[in-house]
């Protein structure tokens, strides 16, 4: 299980991302676009870079749902290898059969 702390630090990012999403895909238009006078596009980087580090989606991690933890994650399933083997084990998961031999 992973630290709680860890777990609300990830939510919090999420939560900040969803929030500014608009926000910073029009300012990225903005400066991506070389039609526009230059002054104008510099003020937009400018007002890129004074919102909130954590509201950019590449700081998000992938954490599993059920266990919080951040690596071995498949993201079709949106949870860890771990908890994957518990629930196939425990029969939770249809058409999955743990494999022995």
């Amino acid at each position: 299980m992973a630290k709680k702390s860890m777990i609300a630090r990830e939510m919090k990012r999420e939560a900040l991302v969803k929030k500014f999403a608009a926000k910073r895909a029009a300012l990225k238009e903005i400066v991506s676009d070389q039609e526009k006078p230059m002054e104008e596009r510099f003020r937009a980087s400018l007002a890129l870079a004074k919102l909130p580090r954590n509201s950019s989606a590449v700081r998000l991690h992938n954490r599993c749902q059920l266990t919080g933890r951040p690596h071995a994650y498949y993201r079709k399933l949106k949870i860890s290898r771990i908890a994957l083997r518990d629930l196939g084990s425990s029969g939770q998961i249809p058409g999955m059969v743990k494999s022995s031999w």
